[in-house]
């Protein structure tokens, strides 16, 4: 059973930086993402970050979002610059595609953490 802790969020204005962690234990995932939510919308894909270095990410995020990870720390980050106001939401890590691919799908991600809030300001 993997554990994720997410950490980083917080308030800030438009055009302003974020970085969001995820601390995992009790294993590891080839796998790992981020997600985001709003209220009264589904959780979409953010990023997503394959063990040996692939990622993705979603189009709105291209040149703006970066996703990285620590294999020695068991940690996944992500670094958010050029922030806008519909970037806002809950921001969640993800880990261990159930397709074990590299993808931004809600579904396929076996393990979640509790999410960190993410307020941008205009």
């Amino acid at each position: 059973q993997v554990q994720l802790v997410e950490s980083g969020g917080g308030s800030v204005q438009a055009g302003g930086s974020l970085r969001l962690s995820c601390a995992a234990s009790g294993g590891t995932c080839r796998y790992m993402g981020w997600f985001r939510q709003v209220p009264g919308k589904g959780r979409e894909g953010v990023a997503a970050i394959e063990h040996y270095g692939r990622t993705q990410y979603a189009d709105s995020m291209k040149g703006r979002f970066t996703i990285s990870r620590d294999i020695a720390k068991n940690t996944l980050y992500l670094q958010m610059n050029s922030l806008k106001p519909e970037d806002s939401g809950m921001y969640y890590c993800a880990a261990c595609s159930r397709r074990g691919l590299l993808n931004l799908e809600y579904g396929d991600y076996n393990y979640w953490g509790q999410g960190t809030q993410v307020t941008v300001s205009s």
